[in-house]
């Protein structure tokens, strides 16, 4: 058994000042303040030295970083993430791949998961961030090859191919015919996102009864629909708005350019604690920086110029979300832990500290700066 001692624990509501953690077999036995946890004589003791510990970060949306793409390199990928603190995560493939390229990307991924090797451990299923969504929206819209009709015998076998592993599928609920595509990939713990669309209300709804609550990168990539001339709509934005039970995927970057600190703050106001979620969206596009956007040291590019993602770490949008917004060390730690977990259906194996639930922590100072990260209660690296 061990025990982490000398810290500051952040709960999702509260915060323990001289708390105490324990842990044994990769999982939390107990928790509290030290004046209230009996430790074991024989128990390891890991002196914090006064940092925060927290759960480990969940990364619902992401596709590489630190010079690597999962769907090539997953557990050089997942390294450079879980030296972050993203003890959990949901490695993206993107609408720019063929059919045999996903085919080959969902047997690397499998392999990872399933081998459990190293950092890999760390990745716990697929995000489908495609085949079927707008193709006016999002990178590298040139090379997007399911622009065409929905077609089952094109997709069927990505489905099968995937089976156990997709946790999210993102769909443009007004792509024709997609309510099909959601029928056959709809099951046990699969969640679905309108993504890359422009959708209205009405074309929303009918998904809702499959599963579908979440936006993906909300306010990115969708269409800002318009009804009459200088009257706007409601599209995908403000229906993630309105409707309380869905949750609002936020790519935090230093500069609000994904979102605007001000978009930001009226999401916090509107959504609450409990349904926003950071992701990174991290990718490996090495596009030309533009000059619109000189002096924005954490986003990527595609080569027609266009924003194509991040270099965030959910770290370093915890940080942002802080700076942007005033928000406290509890609320974005719910919205980089528990808050994707609840999605899930997780939350009581990751996310938060409770007993029971797997010793994935990350210790960070009071700018969010990671000084150590444990994975299935193993000091990582």
């Amino acid at each position: 058994m061990k025990a982490i001692v000398n810290t500051k624990l952040v709960l999702p509501d509260s915060l323990i000042w001289d708390g105490v953690v324990l842990f044994d077999r990769g999982k939390i036995t107990g928790f509290g303040p030290a004046d209230k946890v009996v430790i074991p004589e024989n128990c390891e003791r890991i002196d914090a030295g006064g940092l925060y510990t927290g759960p480990g970060f969940v990364d619902i949306h992401t596709h590489g970083g630190g010079g690597h793409w999962f769907h090539e390199e997953p557990e050089e990928a997942a390294d450079h993430f879980l030296s972050h603190g993203e003890t959990f995560i949901l490695p993206a493939l993107y609408f720019n791949m063929t059919k045999d390229e996903y085919l080959r990307a969902i047997g690397c991924l499998r392999k990872a998961i399933e081998f459990k090797r190293g950092a890999a451990r760390a990745i716990g299923g697929i995000n489908m961030e495609g085949p079927y969504l707008n193709p006016a929206y999002g990178a590298d819209k040139l090379h997007n090859p399911w622009q065409g009709p929905i077609d089952k015998t094109q997709y069927l076998p990505l489905l099968e191919a995937g089976k156990g592993l997709f946790k999210i599928h993102c769909v443009a609920p007004e792509r024709e015919g997609i309510e099909e595509y959601v029928r056959a990939a709809a099951g046990p713990g699969v969640i679905f996102s309108v993504a890359h669309s422009e959708a209205y209300p009405d074309r929303i709804e009918p998904l809702l009864r499959y599963g579908l609550k979440l936006i993906t990168h909300f306010n990115d990539a969708t269409g800002a629909v318009v009804r009459y001339p200088e009257v706007r709509g409601v599209g995908p934005d403000e229906f993630a708005l309105l409707r309380g039970n869905m949750y609002t995927e936020i790519i935090c970057d230093s500069q609000g350019v994904h979102v605007d600190p001000w978009m930001l703050r009226m999401v916090l106001q509107i959504k609450g604690r409990e349904r926003i979620i950071l992701i990174s969206d991290s990718t490996e596009f090495n596009g030309p920086d533009p000059v619109t956007f000189k002096g924005a040291p954490d986003l990527k590019y595609d080569f027609d110029e266009q924003i194509a993602g991040s270099s965030l770490t959910l770290d370093a949008a915890c940080r942002n979300m802080m700076q942007h917004t005033g928000a406290g060390i509890c609320d974005v730690f719910r919205f980089a832990s528990l808050n994707p977990a609840v999605l899930l259906g997780m939350e009581y194996e990751i996310g938060c500290i409770r007993e029971g639930a797997r010793a994935d922590f990350v210790m960070v100072d009071d700018m969010i700066r990671v000084k150590g990260v444990y994975l299935e209660g193993e000091k990582y690296p």
